[in-house]
């Protein structure tokens, strides 16, 4: 049985604390923390959990009995919390985006490698049956090399959306749509098609004045063998389409599940490739759905880990890959110039303290509360 402790008690933290609840063979929830100790405490009303409160996650590194930590909390508090429970010998769950700089994913590995402790970062839309199906498919390669994706994360918050007094800084937050909406859709292509060689991008702020970051980026990324993608980030986008197509050579696919595949006439114009088409199909539709999804699913995957001693889906270095990507858009769309990968120490967007020194900022923060009476959260489409 391991011992959990949830720390941030805010909007996201019901996602885990459910998770969490449905594998009480494996795990109970023993802590959860929150700098504001009566969210920590009427969480633990809400789902009837025998927890204690804390103010401080500080305190809660000197107990011994704590096995898994989730990290809930605003995205440029993730380093230090979690180097800290690594360093404290627990394993580590943390929320998307893994941390607000590349330097910070650097030491959050280093501490998860020094500890030998498991260290996952929330990725939840890969442990979901479409995903995991349409990465199934591509890896059998029967639509050829993808010579096109097309990523569409599209969103829309309203202008009340970045009152709440750590959102829309670029040093709390860590930036907009591109790093805080989009990163799930970012994640799934990178863990998808791979890394690109290049990346050019453009960001604007066009309707969130109250707000330093961006609400829509525009990117093209390039591979070496001459691949293109294109990736809009947005919340600005009504009705919250989202989408991720990939284009073969020998077919199309994408998620929503759709399947395309084109034969060449003699004139060269296209005629339906229907077996093809079947094929991919029923490789398609062969894959057993997944028993548990989203933050469930990456939970169980982080519980059998420990359990098992083995790897999880989404590790430190993933996530790495999924900021290094953001990061990079952010660079071209700062600067106005395409930038190359990888991306290191060298990168004038590496640290935070680059990130804060360089970046653009569109509006200042004009409004700062603590908490929205309705807290619930709504997510986008079907991507």
């Amino acid at each position: 049985m391991l011992n959990v402790a949830v720390i941030g008690a805010g909007a996201i933290s019901p996602a885990h604390i459910q998770a969490y609840l449905q594998f009480p063979e494996q795990c109970k929830i023993v802590a959860i923390c929150d700098i504001y100790p009566d969210k920590a405490k009427q969480r633990i009303e809400e789902f009837k959990l025998e927890a204690a409160v804390y103010a401080d996650y500080k305190e809660l590194l000197q107990r011994s009995d704590i096995d898994l930590v989730s990290v809930c909390t605003p995205p440029y508090t993730h380093a230090d919390t979690a180097i800290a429970f690594l360093n404290a010998g627990k394993h580590v769950i943390v929320e998307k985006p893994m941390a607000s700089s590349l330097e910070e994913c650097d030491a959050i590995n280093e501490a998860a490698e020094r500890s030998g402790k498991i260290l996952s970062v929330v990725a939840q839309n890969r442990f979901t049956t479409p995903m995991m199906k349409l990465k199934h498919v591509l890896d059998t390669k029967l639509i050829g090399p993808i010579v096109h994706a097309q990523i569409d994360s599209y969103w829309w918050r309203g202008h009340c959306y970045y009152d709440l007094w750590w959102r829309g800084t670029w040093e709390k937050e860590g930036g907009g749509c591109t790093l805080n909406h989009a990163v799930h859709h970012i994640d799934i292509f990178q863990w998808m098609n791979g890394m690109p060689a290049e990346v050019t991008a453009v960001m604007s702020n066009t309707s969130h004045d109250n707000a330093e970051v961006e609400d829509i980026s525009i990117a093209i990324a390039r591979y070496d063998n001459g691949a293109l993608a294109q990736i809009t980030s947005s919340v600005v986008h009504h009705g919250q389409e989202q989408q991720l197509i990939f284009q073969g050579k020998h077919a199309r696919v994408s998620a929503p599940w759709k399947v395309a595949a084109s034969l060449s006439k003699s004139n060269g114009f296209p005629e339906e490739d229907k077996a093809l088409e079947a094929q991919i199909q029923q490789v398609y539709d062969e894959q057993a759905d997944l028993p548990y999804e989203g933050h469930r699913g990456q939970i169980l995957d982080v519980l059998n880990a420990i359990e098992q001693n083995t790897p999880v889906l989404a590790d430190g270095i993933q996530g790495r890959r999924t900021l290094e990507l953001i990061t990079a858009i952010y660079q071209s769309a700062c600067t106005g110039q395409t930038v190359k990968l990888p991306l290191g120490p060298d990168s004038p967007f590496y640290s935070r303290q680059g990130i804060l020194e360089n970046a653009t900022y569109f509006y200042d923060k004009k409004t700062s509360i603590e908490n929205f009476s309705d807290n619930t959260i709504t997510s986008g489409g079907n991507a």
